[in-house]
């Protein structure tokens, strides 16, 4: 039998930024990998989909080109075979960045199989025993099929295979809007491809806030076709699959399931380890320091089902990684909550949602803009959206934001960061503004939140000089 010091199952985000503090401490490790390499992130997530956008954006800017006097835009069409073979060529390119960095060690340490615990520390690794001293559990998540619907699979596309296809299909179904499901809807529609979606409640891209959550529903359903009771049943028909929802039927070529990811914990043997699993086969899992309590197992990545994004599943896997070598565990804080969805308008939470806040019963005043009006926004013709930004009602002070706005990753970066320094809507309003600049319009909806709040105002928006400097 092998033995190693860490044992690292998974070769995604959250495997490879552990393995990387693991090999600051210790060679005697490694990495267990059965499936595809070159994570999540860059062959079927974040980057290709980043791709198909940018060109969904670029072909759709055309209808605008009229009311700009640049004429002959009817005339331009759509070589879907060539576009999806730009974002295969783009998915390579990202994906053989991933396996440059692996190459020093690929060779060494990467052993390629599928793990199973024996116990909390020994694996079997398709038939290959490894004893190790610590094992992180990072095997990420896979989309969601509902078992009902097994029947019909040759109809399905998810986000692991639509980069895959070589051309579009003429009308597409798609099942749930959060962030994967309204992307690839909103960008497949752009792209002329007829897209009916089919949802059961307005949470566009994981909004909370009922105002921002009507406002999204009556704007995209304005763009595409979307049914907000569901889907009832499947049937196939001579040229196609019948999408039933409520007393409406339509016909699809092909039906994108974005319902969510299920953690890949399958067999994996975690029955083994000494710990009851819930109802979904999971371990429960210390937060602060990710590991599973009482074994020598830690847990990181899209695999907790917690935070499925990049530079969440990096930080986890860097947490995992260093208390992987240490002799105690260490509790590391977490970063701002930040998540983006890249439709148009941008839709991103940041920090404490609306929901979060109303369940919590926290004392708290909203700031409101609304970009219909706002100066750069109908500079662009994209002059949709609302931003809502929360402060303590006493104090002031920031503590979240729901956004849907056109340039509103960049705000969402901007609030993220003041969230992180612990500064007030009367603070925020002292740091510069640019004109003519999107960022215009969180100054607003800061400004309408400081006249709700009780904290220090400045007679200026401008910071006296005895004032302290913000954070110090």
């Amino acid at each position: 039998m092998k033995s190693c010091d860490v044992a690292i199952i998974g070769a995604g985000s959250a495997g490879l930024s552990a393995r990387r503090e693991v090999a600051r401490e210790t060679d005697d490790y490694v990495v267990i990998d059965d499936g595809p390499l070159g994570t999540t992130c860059a062959r079927v997530g974040c980057m290709p989909s980043k791709v198909l956008i940018q060109a969904a954006e670029d072909f759709g800017r055309r209808e605008h080109f009229d009311q700009l006097g640049i004429r002959g835009g009817e005339g331009l069409s759509l070589d879907s075979r060539q576009t999806m073979n730009h974002v295969r060529q783009l998915r390579d390119r990202f994906v053989g960045g991933v396996m440059k960095g692996m190459e020093e060690w690929r060779d060494t340490h990467l052993m390629r199989g599928r793990a199973r615990f024996v116990d909390g520390n020994t694996l079997d690794v398709d038939g290959e025993r490894i004893r190790a001293g610590r094992v992180v559990i990072a095997t990420g998540s896979r989309p969601v099929i509902p078992g009902a619907w097994e029947a019909h699979r040759e109809y399905f596309l998810d986000s692991d295979n639509i980069f895959e296809q070589e051309v579009l299909p003429e009308r597409l179904g798609v099942v749930g809007l959060g962030v994967i499901g309204l992307e690839l809807g909103q960008a497949l529609h752009n792209l002329g491809v007829g897209v009916t979606a089919y949802t059961l409640d307005k949470r566009f891209g994981g909004l909370s806030d009922p105002e921002l959550q009507e406002y999204a529903a009556g704007y995209f359903s304005s763009r595409f076709p979307v049914k907000f009771k569901g889907v009832d049943r499947l049937e196939r028909s001579d040229t196609g699959l019948v999408v039933h929802a409520g007393d409406e039927a339509t016909e699809v070529d092909r039906l994108l399931l974005a319902m969510g990811r299920r953690p890949n914990v399958d067999d994996m043997g975690l029955e083994n380890i000494g710990v009851e699993l819930d109802d979904k086969g999971m371990p429960p899992f210390e937060r602060d320091t990710l590991r599973i309590p009482d074994t020598s197992v830690f847990i990181a990545g899209d695999v907790t089902g917690d935070h499925p994004v990049l530079h969440e599943a990096a930080d986890e896997g860097r947490i995992v990684g260093y208390n992987a070598v240490q002799s105690s565990d260490h509790c590391f804080r977490r970063r701002q909550g930040l998540t983006i969805t890249f439709s148009s308008p941008n839709i991103a939470i940041v920090g404490r949602s609306h929901e979060s806040l109303v369940r919590d019963g926290a004392a708290f005043e909203t700031g409101k803009v609304s970009y219909e009006g706002q100066g750069r926004a109908l500079v662009m013709l994209e002059n949709k959206g609302l931003l809502h930004v929360y402060g303590d009602r006493e104090t002031g002070r920031l503590l979240g934001a729901e956004i849907m706005a056109p340039r509103g990753e960049h705000m969402a970066h901007l609030l993220s960061w003041s969230l992180a320094a612990g500064i007030t809507a009367h603070q925020a309003l002292s740091m510069p503004f640019y004109h003519p600049v999107v960022e215009e319009g969180l100054r607003t909806a800061l400004r309408d939140l400081a006249k709700k709040v009780e904290g220090k105002r400045t007679p200026l928006e401008l910071m006296r000089c005895e004032d302290p400097p913000i954070g110090g």
